[in-house]
């Protein structure tokens, strides 16, 4: 099959050699072997189905034809690929299917149409009860698949463009009737791999796998403006056994988000996200680097995140719920982050996000707790850090160890390097020293107190 590394995959992982997790056999440590790559006996190109990539004509009935022939007409063992050689391929959205690999040759561009009027709607997610951003359905996204198993979105660094500006206007100037498509989704699905594709401007978030399991993303480039609203990079949602990996994401909103539902809806559905590691992922946005939530009420448990470098940021870690949630996060690892120029170094926060309706109840209160960041490193950060725990639920097990977070020579920040309420835990060798309430611990580690 095609997949193989890129020269611009080389040159990622040589700049990044410092944060490399070696193990004992010298090999880079890597959560990608929970999919197991399958190999393809069956070859076709979009050429095949009257494709072509000149920027202009359409090729919706192509990627429709040639995903028709693999998941109805292919007989063969192993699955399908189909490759999309070089070009501009200029196309409306399209379904996935089943056993299948999507292969996009360097120098392949899949761009959307910017013509929303034969865009398809789809049912609102069911633990966020609307969509996101409107009541009512949503627009289904650019690439979608939904109950599928074994699918390859892979290649020589080719590019998926989802030609957002259009959809951002609409979002500026309140003429949103929908909620606005995802660049990729995944939905009800499993044994997913996404590697070695550049994502570039997405209408709203670019890879979105929800209700999925199995789920490798590493080898990822994904772009967007600063100023794209709602353009985060990876959000598994309530989603389990995620692995997302050597990947740079600057976009214009949080880099990696970890979600599981909205509210009374998400309640209700109660499917948690857990068992997700992110690693040696770096770059840049004004929202936050590695997130959980705000949308958290069917639970998130479970989540190693290492070996991040992060600049010009909003927030370097953001952990974030609100009242009416519900739900828990809970036993939430990060550690060997490096943060240059953000706003604020570490908050963990009770008061985040909106609500989906007025229905929600003021009395679901999420848990938070078991919460561990150590090894953090930042300089020119204004704030390092906010803890703001509920009232009724204090955030509880915080260890912050080994954090060091400096801000900018020569000024003087009106903000106190932290800030801390209804919160309890340890600290050790965090620099500044936090607020009071996390406890001085200068022997052992967190794990001891615990």
């Amino acid at each position: 099959m095609f997949l193989g590394f890129t020269k611009l995959t080389l040159l990622f992982l040589y700049t990044c050699c410092w944060v490399c997790v070696l193990s004992e056999n010298n090999e880079v440590i890597t959560c990608s072997n929970i999919v197991p790559l399958k190999y393809r006996t069956d070859n076709i190109s979009l050429t095949d189905f009257g494709g072509v990539g000149d920027g202009h004509t359409l090729n919706t009935k192509a990627f429709r034809e040639a995903i028709y022939r693999i998941n109805h007409l292919s007989q063969r063992e192993g699955g399908t690929t189909l490759y999309v050689p070089p070009g501009v391929y200029l196309t409306e959205p399209f379904n996935l299917t089943s056993h299948m690999t999507l292969h996009l040759a360097a120098g392949a561009v899949i761009k959307a149409t910017q013509d929303s009027s034969n865009w398809p709607l789809i049912a609102p997610l069911p633990s966020y009860g609307r969509g996101r951003e409107r009541p009512g359905g949503r627009y289904m996204s650019f690439i979608h698949g939904d109950g599928l198993q074994d699918v390859v979105i892979t290649g020589e660094n080719g590019t998926i463009d989802g030609q957002g500006d259009v959809w951002w206007n609409m979002w500026r100037k309140r003429t949103l009737q929908f909620t606005r498509p995802n660049l990729v989704e995944f939905v009800n699905s499993k044994d997913i791999i996404i590697s070695n594709v550049i994502f570039k401007d997405s209408p709203f978030w670019n890879i979105h796998p929800v209700y999925c399991s199995n789920v490798v993303i590493r080898f990822a480039t994904i772009l967007a403006p600063r100023d794209s609203p709602n353009t985060d990079g990876i959000d598994p949602d309530s989603s389990s056994n995620v692995c997302i990996e050597d990947s740079y994401i600057s976009t214009g909103d949080d880099l990696v988000a970890v979600k599981s539902g909205w509210d009374e809806y998400g309640i209700a559905y109660g499917r948690s996200s857990s068992n997700i590691t992110i690693r040696r992922v770096s770059g840049s946005s004004p929202f936050a680097g590695i997130a959980v939530g705000s949308e958290t009420s069917g639970g998130v448990e479970n989540i190693l995140a290492e070996h991040i470098n992060l600049y010009n940021m909003g927030i370097g870690i953001h952990i974030k719920t609100n009242i009416g949630r519900g739900g828990y996060i809970k036993n939430i690892n990060v550690s060997n982050v490096y943060i240059e120029n953000a706003r604020k170094g570490i908050k963990i926060s009770g008061d985040v996000g909106d609500h989906a309706d007025d229905k929600y109840d003021s009395n679901a209160l999420p848990i938070v707790k078991g919460i561990t960041m150590a090894n953090v490193w930042g300089v020119k950060v204004l704030q390092a850090g906010l803890i703001k725990g509920m009232k009724h639920s204090p955030f509880t097990d915080i260890c912050l160890s080994d954090i060091n977070l400096h801000g900018v020579n020569g000024t003087r920040s009106r903000t106190p390097s932290w800030q801390c309420s209804d919160v309890s835990g340890v600290a050790l060798q965090v620099s500044p020293w936090p607020c009071s309430e996390l406890i001085s611990h200068q022997l052992g580690s967190c794990a001891n107190y615990y």
